[in-house]
């Protein structure tokens, strides 16, 4: 199992231009800014990175153009499902060839199996993992909604090629429990909830990759490693506001996103792609910065890392 493939890793922001297409200026240097503050990994091209919303050949370019950037510096995932099979296997292929550290899918959008099992899916992650040698990273979604259960469908991965983790999209953390040990210590496993980045830890995650890491990036790395040292102490007072934050920020998330990058990092990820964030409103300047602020002071970044 990869040791690096751990730790906080932003859900990469895609930047996008007026016409919803990927704009690549800004894409390398928002890569530059990530990469630079020393993030643990990047995950590209999923919900976050409107990955699905994306062409193949787009698709394609942004991980090329990431890889190229990043030169190895920090792990990469591409997270390459799609609405087919064949489409989600080449994706997977093209990935290899650009030299990334794993890569990552859903299951099968909008279908499933007639029978309520798990086959439907477990076909599908067959197929992608077969087809390159990369660390295989499946999501899981809710308890799976499958006869089978939730330990039965951790079984049947365990048994895929190549498997080497999970992304956890659940904010349940005794799914969470019941993944880490039905899985033996096999997987390595991260937390797809910002907002239980600390107390998936407890859990068995090994790493946590989420949409406000974009933000907050060397906040929340510097408040989880401390949490993993023992500073508890400051990761329930940070975990707290962090969560209001992101409660506040949630029903205009997508403006949020681009106005808080553009004040910190002078970077413009652009427009979300309808019907994507198609109700967000414009958030006033002075409050964006002030919750810049709070999310900042609350990490404590520069004071000594002191277990309490």
């Amino acid at each position: 199992m990869d040791e690096r493939l751990k730790g906080v890793w932003p859900a990469l922001l895609t930047p996008m231009n007026e016409a919803g297409r990927p704009d690549i200026a800004e894409l390398e240097k928002w890569l530059d800014v990530l990469i630079s503050q020393g993030m643990d990994g990047l995950y590209l091209l999923g919900s976050t990175g409107q990955g699905f919303l994306l062409g193949e050949a787009e698709r394609k370019k942004v991980t090329e153009v990431a890889a190229s950037v990043n030169g190895g510096q920090v792990p990469l995932i591409i997270q390459v499902g799609s609405m087919t099979t064949g489409e989600s296997v080449r994706l997977a292929q093209h990935a290899a060839g650009c030299n990334v550290d794993g890569i990552s899918s859903v299951a099968p959008v909008y279908y499933g199996s007639s029978d309520g099992s798990s086959a439907m899916a477990l076909k599908h992650y067959e197929s992608i993992a077969s087809a390159t040698d990369l660390p295989f990273f499946p999501y899981q979604l809710g308890t799976s909604g499958f006869s089978d259960g939730l330990v039965g469908f951790v079984n049947k991965l365990l048994q895929l090629p190549n498997m080497a983790g999970m992304k956890l999209t659940t904010n349940n953390l005794l799914e969470i429990s019941t993944i880490s040990y039905s899985s033996r210590g096999k997987l390595t496993l991260f937390s797809g909830a910002d907002e239980l980045m600390c107390h998936a830890a407890l859990c068995g995650t090994s790493g946590a990759i989420g949409s406000f890491y974009n933000v907050f990036g060397p906040e929340c790395q510097f408040v989880r490693n401390s949490f993993m040292e023992g500073n508890v102490a400051l990761a329930t007072d940070f975990m707290l506001i962090f969560q209001e934050m992101i409660a506040e920020v949630l029903p205009n998330v997508w403006t949020f996103f681009r106005q808080a990058i553009r004040l910190r990092y002078e970077v413009d990820i652009g427009p979300a792609i309808p019907p994507v964030g198609n109700t967000n409103r414009p958030w006033k300047e002075e409050k964006v910065v002030a919750l810049l602020e709070r999310i900042i002071n609350a990490a404590k970044v520069n004071e000594p890392n002191e277990s309490k």
